[in-house]
């Protein structure tokens, strides 16, 4: 059985070309066929409407030039296939004798080989000139010097072979030579996404979600086209951290099983860029969204993992940290002890700046206030309550408050005071929290809330008015979180997400 033909391959070509033939239609029918089909630009299009190869056009076109007078063209294959793509990048403009040339050989009108984008990007001159060959007639294809008839479909032999065999290679330079995107382009890719890392720290997630997901989407649309491999590597690398991004922000909003599509998705992208910063981070996002899905054990080797990357910036504190918040949620207090001290050595060492921040970053008080959780899993309550402060006051000289650190240390501030059944020191300290908008509601602070509720059960003082309004405040907070307004929102809310799945708490 044969094999079926590539479309847009030439077999499948010469089999459309030679159908439509035999059906009675005319090249000019194949050409708008051929550029539809294979959405393929005027020029290249009638080209393969009559089969030749690049050459083959380059000779027709130079002897159509030379019957009208002064309108002479040196062509060759290279040449003809950078007319054939013009305007696109690598290509070149085709002038007015190569254009009418072209129309002599082809037997066509002029306005054939053209289409909007040619007309945007040609000269003012050009466009008066080609006005006055709107009517001019069509004239019949120039011959070649040897017409072959059935050999057109034939495989070649000889001197034949060679020449295919070079045009075949300048195709294929002119395809290599082009790229969709340039350095100018990549720059902006990297600040927009260096912006979006920034903005999730202090904005609505929501928003940031649809921003996040566009420019995914324009990245991915980029590396479906063709670019040099440099270019691509960092195609992938701005995949690999906005795929991380909404990574986090599923997470943040109760998505964990899109949270570890999008966390696959961003490993993926890390190896193809073989970019050492990106999978670090991508592995502590993993990490993070295992955590909350109560996988510590992955969380703690997604953690391993990625410190074994040696790279600048703060992600080995912020892995060191996450290792450390898995063992202590397991119960294992001197592992989690350790791995806090591991982070405390990845601040001393560290060298550089992170590549994007904002999120992927782990500033002081980011650090301190992981030290704070894992101090009071561990039975450490005073430890706790210093590092909360301490966490405070570093964010208070930050340029830029996360609300969701900052959220996460009051609650860690508040659990130190009820361990010494301080319920009221425990209702002031949450009070910026309680105070959130319920689009800052985000799940691992619902979450956090929901357990330092469920801890005051057993106390002597629970009864108390101070524990009584502590536990309504944080049941009216958690019915009115960013995740429970996700669940509850109508049909049209699931294109947040690439998919929806209903949050329970």
């Amino acid at each position: 059985m044969n094999a079926p033909m590539k479309p847009g391959s030439k077999a499948d070509r010469d089999a459309l070309r030679n159908d439509m033939t035999t059906a009675g239609c005319t090249v000019a029918d194949i050409s708008i066929e051929m550029r539809t089909r294979y959405r393929m630009r005027p020029r290249e299009a009638w080209r393969h409407a009559h089969g030749w190869t690049l050459q083959e056009t380059a000779d027709r076109i130079t002897r159509a030039s030379l019957q009208r007078p002064g309108g002479a063209v040196a062509a060759d294959a290279s040449l003809v296939g950078k007319w054939e793509k013009w305007p696109a990048p690598s290509s070149r403009r085709p002038s007015l004798p190569v254009l009418l040339a072209m129309a002599d050989a082809f037997g066509c009108r002029l306005s054939d080989l053209l289409d909007l984008d040619d007309r945007r990007n040609l000269p003012d001159t050009d466009l008066r000139v080609l006005a006055g060959h709107a009517e001019e007639p069509v004239t019949e294809p120039v011959p070649a010097a040897i017409t072959p008839s059935a050999a057109q479909t034939l495989e070649p032999t000889g001197p034949d072979l060679v020449h295919l065999a070079a045009d075949e290679s300048a195709t294929w330079a002119i395809w290599a030579e082009a790229s969709n995107v340039g350095d100018i382009a990549l720059e902006q890719l990297m600040a927009e996404t260096r912006a979006l890392a920034s903005d999730y720290l202090t904005c609505d997630p929501v928003g940031l979600f649809l921003r996040t997901r566009a420019l995914r989407d324009r990245v991915f649309t980029l590396l479906e086209g063709h670019q040099y491999p440099r270019q691509s590597a960092d195609l992938y690398v701005y995949a690999g951290y906005l795929c991380g991004l909404l990574a986090w922000m599923s997470s943040d909003l109760g998505q964990l099983r899109d949270a570890e599509t999008q966390g696959r998705t961003a490993w993926l992208c890390a190896e193809l860029s073989g970019h050492n910063d990106v999978r670090a981070w991508v592995l502590s996002t993993r990490s993070k969204v295992a955590f909350w899905d109560g996988r510590l054990r992955e969380a703690i080797n997604f953690a391993r993992r990625g410190a074994t990357y040696r790279t600048p910036g703060s992600v080995s504190v912020l892995l060191a940290c996450q290792e450390a918040d898995a063992w202590s949620e397991l119960g294992a207090g001197p592992e989690a002890i350790t791995a806090l001290s591991r982070a405390e050595e990845a601040r001393t060492t560290a060298q550089g700046e992170d590549e994007v921040g904002g999120i992927f970053a782990c500033e002081p008080a980011r650090q301190q206030n992981y030290s704070a959780a894992v101090q009071l899993r561990v039975g450490q309550p005073a430890h706790a309550l210093r590092a909360a402060e301490e966490a405070l006051s570093l964010l208070s000289t930050q340029r830029v408050r996360a609300y969701g650190t900052e959220a996460q240390i009051h609650i860690s501030q508040a659990a130190a005071h009820l361990s010494t059944g301080e319920a009221e020191g425990a209702l002031e300290a949450l009070a910026p929290v309680l105070a959130l908008p319920p689009d800052h509601r985000l799940a691992p602070v619902a979450r956090r809330l929901s357990e330092l509720s469920a801890g005051i059960g057993p106390r002597p003082w629970a009864t108390g008015v101070a524990a009584i309004d502590l536990r309504a405040a944080i049941e009216e907070f958690c019915v009115n979180s960013a995740p429970r307004q996700l669940a509850l929102s109508p049909g049209e809310g699931c294109a947040w997400f690439d998919r929806g799945h209903e949050y329970s708490a």
